[in-house]
């Protein structure tokens, strides 16, 4: 990938916070998503400006587009949340300590 391309790639973004309509089509929420999209489009080429492996530059510039594939798609700006994908032994006995709990305070209330 070359300078021109994710500067290509960030005009894009710059486009498409232009003419952005949100879901409700309200204007001040529209608004606020038109600014939410410029500012993280800022934030994020700036904060990864200095990235100068092609691998890494490469995922960025994957990540960049399935934001954008996403966001139009679901008309919805915002990155999707995270989930974990495994839970840690810890967290499983912490999850079904605290249950057991639970159910002993439950109990005692009866």
């Amino acid at each position: 990938m070359s300078r021109s391309d994710v500067l290509s790639l960030y005009r894009t973004v710059l486009r498409l916070a232009r003419s952005w309509t949100a879901r409700s089509a309200l204007p001040h929420d529209t608004d606020a998503e038109r600014k939410y999209i410029a500012q993280e489009a800022r934030t994020l080429f700036r904060q990864n400006q200095q990235i100068t492996d092609p691998e890494s530059i490469k995922r960025c510039i994957e990540e960049c587009e399935a934001r954008i594939e996403i966001g139009l798609h679901y008309r919805n700006p915002y990155p999707r949340p995270e989930t974990k994908k495994t839970r840690s032994l810890q967290e499983t006995s912490f999850h079904r300590c605290s249950t057991k709990a639970l159910w002993c305070v439950l109990l005692s209330l009866e």
